[in-house]
């Protein structure tokens, strides 16, 4: 891991603690699974001001390019629950996929547990999306 532990902005993590906190009644056991595991880690994250994250860390709206050590390839734009779109590609923070990438980094190499078995996913390019307006977290 690049930068030792997960990065999250801020405004992001108390969004996603929130959520995290809410989805409590996940579809199947694989997601309840990678929710529990994604709020272990944010236990350990380190939590920073939006000056100071860094470009090639996964979060809201980044779009990933993620290989397999089974073979596959694809790119993908982790969103908020409201703005998944598998037709676009767009995932929710709230699957197994995008618990596992949010806030590793470029280069990374991740070992999840996902439906239908565990494997290694290597973060290949990581890019933030710039038209994409940054999480709101009312007060």
């Amino acid at each position: 891991m690049k930068y030792g532990s997960i990065i999250l902005e801020k405004k992001e993590y108390v969004y996603l603690k929130r959520i995290l906190n809410i989805s409590g009644y996940a579809e199947n056991f694989e997601t309840q699974k990678s929710l529990q595991r994604l709020s272990n880690e944010l236990k350990e994250a380190q939590i920073v001001d939006e000056k100071d994250m860094p470009k090639d860390v996964i979060r809201f709206n980044s779009k990933i390019m993620v290989y397999a050590e089974t073979g596959w390839e694809k790119t993908l734009q982790l969103v908020i629950p409201s703005e998944k779109n598998t037709k676009l590609d767009k995932i929710s923070i709230l699957t197994p996929m995008g618990a596992a990438l949010i806030g590793y980094s470029e280069g990374d190499t991740i070992e999840w547990d996902f439906p239908l078995g565990t494997q290694k996913i290597n973060i290949v390019t990581v890019t933030q999306d710039t038209n994409q307006k940054t999480i709101e977290v009312p007060i």
